[in-house]
């Protein structure tokens, strides 16, 4: 008997997996490819916009995607760092070969963890709770509680033009089983689609024909926590280039041969990542669209053509892929293809990702309609947790939108629903300034800790942090340069001259002063911080934003606080929607199937408006007021 079985071993089934095992519960992963655990078989990175705050959200928890991208290193990048702290964000390029075989390594130190190499084929459910999970070596594994991260692998099937193949990624094998399981326990089946592009052989490339892109000299990382360098300390470029209207017109006249567009796809594909094909159509007045050429690990001659995702069969993306700039002679390793997968309606899950349909069984990445590793990991690091919490007999963790991006992802899966793999933006947070990439351990770390994630150790580091952040504003408030000195450093940085002395609070507010600044202003002015702390460059990170953004923080703060009102007014679970007189139709038909557990959480649900919200708020505050 197991406590917690996670079924899958992509990004999202490692950190459930993980999870699990540090919370101290007899926890299994079962997968079918143990070499292929948090596997990459798209886009060789982790990070951008939004994602890359996802990943340091899931490091503060706990969690080991951070970690392990910052060993597996191999381009480093901020992106956005011209503007404002709350759209900053990381990318790496990965090596994806080194990423599994590291992620298998960290695996396998992982106490109470067991790792099953074999594929679920069912699920034993007795009376609505989760009983086993049966794979198909033969071997029935009862547990508590599961987490099921299938991926893309649920009934998958390959296309490229009107070739399929019932395969998951990179020729693996796909399962039918779980989803006629899911079928048979009340679950709503949705059919979803995602692709990724050709690889090509790095070596027959002529980059002279792209514009070469380095990433960042300074080597950034995800982790908050120390001693996660790169195994490799490679910095490789990545190639920009462009489509032309030869591939525009060589894809219109193929058009009927696509998977897409020729009728065999059935699933519905992403919005915001869509296929070369579809961006020609979609968007016929762009004469050119961006490619980037990026390596996906030292140990291959390799690289993903990024941008260039395609279903046309063989013989039309191999003339597709000649007419890139520097690819007239490339031998492709792989070609493009477009897959299709099974997916649940992440409406009939609740905001702990537990499912509505069957007790103890949670669901995490792709199979809740989502895209993206960050996404996934992210997913099933709260499963993970919120299974462990569900055994202790504790309350799950569920974020705020104003607390997380895991928390507006979450809230908007299990509210919105989603009919196409859903991709976090950072569009999609009302509340970015406050989800910043800098701040995710002030935000998040004690989540962790109080789940049993986090370290002693990790957790008074965290304090020591806040202590010296604290200290540090303080001192910022008190310590005072005369102007002769600060007009020397100011002349450096373009700053306008003062006539009298100021606090460094009162510099450090100017846009053109940084920390380096007031750094270089300390020692002219023989001025001692005694900011104590390991990294005296994140605490001054920290003060820097606190003064230069305070009003806009305050008022980000102010507007959580009346939207949280909402979020604090608790809807009873066996309240009867038919008994609420005066809401509409289409407001009653979702409040019975998604169930919302607060009036915040029902106001944002598509289709229901103000006035609904008015009639259920008088309705909810009737009943308890019958207590």
């Amino acid at each position: 008997m197991y406590d917690i079985i996670v079924v899958g071993g992509g990004h999202a089934g490692c950190e459930a997996a993980i999870a699990g095992a540090k919370m101290g519960f007899k926890t299994a992963l079962i997968t079918g490819n143990l070499n292929m655990v948090g596997s990459m078989p798209c886009n060789p990175s982790i990070g951008g916009p939004a994602k890359g705050v996802v990943v340091r959200e899931i490091d503060a928890l706990g969690g080991y995607m951070g970690k392990n991208a910052d060993l597996c290193q191999i381009q480093t990048k901020m992106l956005n760092r011209s503007k404002g702290p709350a759209v900053w964000a990381l990318r790496f390029q990965a090596d994806k070969i080194l990423y599994s075989k590291e992620m298998l390594k960290y695996l396998k130190t992982v106490s109470n963890l067991e790792l099953i190499e074999s594929i679920a084929t069912d699920l034993i459910v007795e009376d609505k709770n989760i009983k086993a999970v049966v794979a198909e070596n033969g071997n029935t594994y009862a547990c508590k509680a599961c987490v099921l991260t299938t991926g893309t692998y649920l009934d998958s099937r390959i296309l490229r033009g009107h070739w399929t193949s019932n395969e998951g990624p990179d020729g693996q094998r796909t399962s039918k089983g779980i989803s006629l399981a899911l079928r048979r326990n009340g679950f709503t089946i949705q059919r979803l689609k995602t692709g990724t592009p050709a690889r090509i052989k790095a070596s027959t490339i002529d980059f002279s024909q792209a514009s070469v892109e380095h990433g960042d000299e300074i080597t950034w990382h995800y982790s908050f926590d120390k001693g996660y360098e790169s195994l490799t300390g490679a910095k490789v470029p990545c190639y920009l280039t462009y489509t032309n209207k030869e591939i525009h017109d060589l894809i219109l006249e193929n058009l009927d041969k696509s998977a897409m567009y020729g009728g065999v796809v059935e699933g519905i594909g992403p919005r915001y990542c869509p296929s070369i094909e579809d961006k020609v159509v979609r968007f016929s007045d762009k004469e050119r669209h961006q490619i980037f050429y990026e390596p996906e690990s030292l140990s291959l001659d390799q690289e993903y053509i990024q941008g260039f995702s395609t279903s046309m069969p063989i013989e039309v993306q191999d003339k597709m892929l000649r007419l890139l700039p520097g690819l007239k002679d490339c031998e492709v390793i792989k070609y493009a293809y477009a897959i299709e997968y099974d997916a649940i309606d992440p409406l009939e899950i609740w905001p702990s990702l537990e499912t509505k349909h069957v007790n103890n069984l949670y669901t995490a990445g792709q199979i809740n309609g989502t895209s993206g590793y960050e996404e996934a990991a992210a997913q099933g690091l709260m499963a993970g947790i919120n299974a462990g919490l569900k055994l202790k007999g504790m309350e799950p963790i569920v974020f705020g939108r104003d607390e997380a991006y895991i928390g507006v992802m979450i809230d908007d899966l299990v509210t919105k629903g989603t009919k196409e793999p859903y991709r976090l933006l950072t569009s999609r947070a009302e509340h970015r300034l406050l989800l910043r990439h800098d701040n995710a351990d002030l935000r998040l770390r004690e989540y962790g800790y109080k789940a049993g994630i986090i370290s002693d150790e990790q957790y008074n580091r965290l304090v020591a942090k806040k202590n010296a952040i604290r200290y540090g504003i303080e001192v910022f408030e008190q310590l005072k340069v005369r102007a002769k000195l600060i007009n020397e450093v100011l002349k450096k940085y373009n700053s306008t001259p003062v006539n009298e002395s100021l606090s460094l609070a009162a510099l450090i507010k100017r846009p053109e002063v940084t920390k380096e600044a007031i750094l270089e202003l300390a020692k002219a002015a023989d001025l001692n911080l005694n900011i104590e702390y390991d990294d005296i460059n994140e605490i001054l990170e920290q003060i820097e934003i606190h003064y230069k953004y305070q009003g806009y923080i305050k008022k980000a703060i102010d507007q959580a606080s009346k939207m949280k009102n909402y979020d604090s007014k608790l809807i009873p679970n066996d309240i009867n929607y038919d008994d609420v007189d005066n809401i509409a139709l289409e407001a009653r038909e979702k409040f019975k199937k998604i169930r919302p557990k607060t009036i915040g959480q029902a106001s944002r649900i598509s289709g229901v408006n103000p006035a609904d919200i008015s009639v259920l708020v008088i309705y909810v505050e009737k009943i308890n007021r019958r207590g």
